[in-house]
């Protein structure tokens, strides 16, 4: 019974009291065509989704905003997991999940229509501590390699706006930091808390002051769903307002993620 309580009282904290009305049955097919919604669910970004590693049962930010919007078609929610955030996007075309959370970008725009922003967090560069670099605007320069997560959202835009330095994208996070502890790369690009969530497995790092990007993170679903597109957009624009998605930060305790007010 204390746990059914402490349930529906995170719901109501959570839910505030400007949300979007329930979708009729035409939103509600647009959104949820298979009778349920399938959010895609990118366990490569930990300051939106974490698994425990006993239960397999996911936590975090996504988590809540992906119930919030089930619950507002009337539908149940499936989790369809990826290991990065590169795979969810790659998936759009195979008609697989039906909303997801990614950063904002404009190369991902070709095929997902985003919703208004919803975060923002810095991403800046981590260093060696005797490396001459001490701002994001020398990492860009001639003979310095950059290790990025392939297809992550600053992975993208850095290979659009590097003028110099050299991209090297090895598959996720994890092996990015490897790459710079093997001495394959000068610095490694990531949002800043993760960064800093990292520095004791780069023991010879530092991070550099400054920001190259802040990366937005929205609802995306694909081009071709303009009715269910359009739904979204205005289930952000109230979640904003309301302020769920600031409650569901400060819930789960994330360091360096903002919400967009």
């Amino acid at each position: 019974m204390l746990k059914f309580c402490a349930t529906v009282l995170t719901g109501l904290l959570l839910a505030g009291c400007a949300m979007p009305a329930r979708a009729d049955d035409a939103g509600r097919l647009a959104l949820a065509p298979t009778g349920k919604l399938r959010a895609g669910m990118n366990l490569g970004n930990t300051l939106f989704t974490t698994k425990d590693p006993a239960t397999g049962e996911l936590r975090g930010v996504s988590v809540d905003i992906m119930r919030e919007l089930a619950s507002h078609l009337g539908v149940p929610v499936e989790f369809i997991v990826y290991a990065t955030p590169g795979e969810v996007a790659d998936d759009v075309p195979n008609d697989v999940w039906d909303v997801a959370i990614l950063a904002i970008e404009q190369s991902r725009a070709e095929t997902i229509a985003f919703s208004p922003p919803m975060t923002e967090v810095e991403a800046t560069y981590a260093v060696r501590k005797d490396s001459p670099l001490q701002t994001v605007e020398q990492v860009d320069a001639s003979g310095i390699r950059i290790s990025a997560q392939n297809k992550a959202g600053y992975e993208l835009y850095l290979t659009r706006t590097l003028e110099n330095a050299t991209l090297v994208r090895p598959k996720n996070f994890q092996a990015s930091i490897d790459l710079f502890n093997a001495q394959g790369a000068d610095a490694v690009a990531g949002l800043k808390p993760m960064l800093l969530e990292s520095m004791h497995k780069m023991p010879d790092a530092r991070l550099v002051s400054g920001r190259f990007m802040v990366v937005n993170h929205g609802l995306g679903i694909s081009r071709e769903r303009t009715a269910a597109a359009e739904y979204l957009r205005a289930f952000v624009e109230d979640m904003n307002a309301s302020g769920f998605v600031a409650r569901s930060i400060e819930r789960h305790h994330v360091q360096g993620l903002s919400a967009v007010k």
